[in-house]
């Protein structure tokens, strides 16, 4: 057993040697992809949201709960909202990574932008309709025909808050009086965040509240059962719709608020763009696959607005979409990723393509590893062949007595006696031992 140990360890070593300059050849490159083509994501980015209490910012917590499984921490930046969010993503300064954007916010802005460089931006879908809530006071509107606000054109003379600057409700506002013949310069807006524009409109500072937000944002809920607030219809709905490609008609089904109050008491129509989440172009793979797997996890369920599986989307989007979010959206998660840890198969997935160029590079230099083996083992028997050559050419010559080259014969038997070599080449080790055993009959027929 020892013995057959030993062969086994040296037939190793022989191979181990034989092949370790192409090992070591394999690992120097695929070490040299690893850091190349870098597969590992980065275990921190940063989500720009939106300003607090907003849909952004309890969208934003979901996604830092989703990515958290993976190992991947998501913190969260606070911001006025969609515009603002745009601004850090261009603006190669700041560390954001993702960001929520509304579509149609920010034109002018992207301009602006697009004149003086910045990052390159991609979408990884629609997220959600995000509703233009038009909110007013009933007692602001006792003077008004029908005691409603049925236009947009009293809101001229009213005393309405679109949030802070940076935010999305101002521009998208603007565009619909535009379109209503009430030019810019013509309408005094107050600027106030939600927190206290919600507060200033409960105790009558203001007469409406202009807010754009998925059902879901905590200032929607509220103001959408308080009593004294109405909620302004837009029956114009497709008709902007057709004027403003960004934005979609969608309708607040009757009693999806309050089922038992019948509250709304009918389908109210109303404007909404849908949200994009985005990214820079040279964020990492992985991590674009993560959020839209995320994405699809979070707004797959039915809502307000959609059907089940509507969102996320890759319609509606306003910038290019991103490689992988593309390639999610026409073929689902990655096949490894059904069955595999994210690390491991997203290491194969990034990898996969180096560890083919490498196989292929090693596979006709791996060629020599089998001769180069085979003249190891062998050379361990030929190389005594030398010395038994010697002998008989000792011999040969008589300048050595018979009896010297016998004893030097002897002393060469032993050393190939302990010549161990794999089973598949003894037969050149015993042909050793016999030519041994040949000249030996030659030293005693010469004594």
């Amino acid at each position: 057993m020892p013995r057959l140990l030993r062969v086994t360890l040296l037939s190793a070593r022989d191979l181990l040697a034989a092949a370790g300059p192409f090992v070591l050849i394999a690992l120097v490159l695929l070490v040299g992809a690893y850091f190349l083509l870098k597969p590992t994501p980065p275990r921190r980015v940063v989500l720009a949201t939106g300003p607090a209490f907003s849909d952004f910012e309890s969208f934003g917590k979901r996604y830092q709960d989703e990515l958290k499984r993976h190992g991947i921490e998501v913190t969260l930046r606070a911001t006025e909202g969609s515009t603002a969010n745009r601004r850090l993503l261009r603006d190669a300064k700041h560390d954001v990574d993702f960001g929520f954007m509304r579509g149609g916010t920010s034109e002018t802005v992207l301009a602006a932008e697009e004149a003086k460089g910045g990052m390159a931006l991609v979408s990884l879908g629609s997220l959600f309709y995000e509703p233009v809530w038009i909110f007013y006071r009933t007692d602001a509107a006792k003077k008004l025909p029908g005691g409603r606000l049925a236009s947009l054109l009293p809101l001229r003379d009213w005393r309405v808050n679109t949030g802070a600057r940076g935010s999305g409700p101002t521009p998208i506002l603007l565009r619909l009086l535009q379109a209503n013949g009430i030019a810019r310069d013509a309408v005094k807006l107050d600027r106030q965040e939600q927190g206290p524009a919600v507060a200033a409109f409960l105790d009558g500072s203001l007469d409406a509240l202009v807010l754009v937000s998925a059902p879901e944002g905590a200032a929607v809920q509220v103001l959408l059962r308080e009593p004294g607030i109405a909620l302004y219809e837009f029956d114009q709905a497709e008709a902007y719709s057709r004027r403003f490609a960004y934005l979609n008609r969608v309708v607040l089904p009757r009693g999806i608020v309050d089922f038992a109050k019948d509250s709304p008491p009918h389908d109210v129509p109303l404007l909404a763009p849908t949200t994009m989440l985005v990214a820079r172009e040279d964020t990492h793979p992985a991590l674009v696959q993560l959020f839209v797997q995320a994405a699809h996890r979070i707004h797959g369920e039915p809502g307000w607005f959609a059907h089940a599986r509507q969102f996320p989307s890759a319609r509606d989007s306003e910038l290019p979409l991103a490689r992988e979010a593309e390639r999610f959206y026409r073929s689902g998660p990655p096949l490894l990723q059904r069955y595999l840890p994210f690390w491991l198969a997203n290491l194969i997935d990034r990898m996969w393509v180096a560890l083919l160029s490498i196989i292929a590079l090693l596979i006709p230099l791996g060629r020599i590893v089998p001769p180069l083996y085979q003249f190891r083992v062998r050379s361990r028997i030929f190389r005594w062949y030398r010395h038994l050559r010697g002998i008989e050419q000792e011999l040969a010559s008589g300048g050595t007595p018979p009896a010297e080259l016998l004893a030097a014969l002897e002393r060469l038997e032993a050393k190939a006696e302990r010549i161990t070599v794999p089973l598949s080449y003894t037969d050149e080790l015993y042909a050793l031992r016999s030519h041994i055993g040949m000249v030996r009959e030659r030293l005693r027929l010469a004594r």
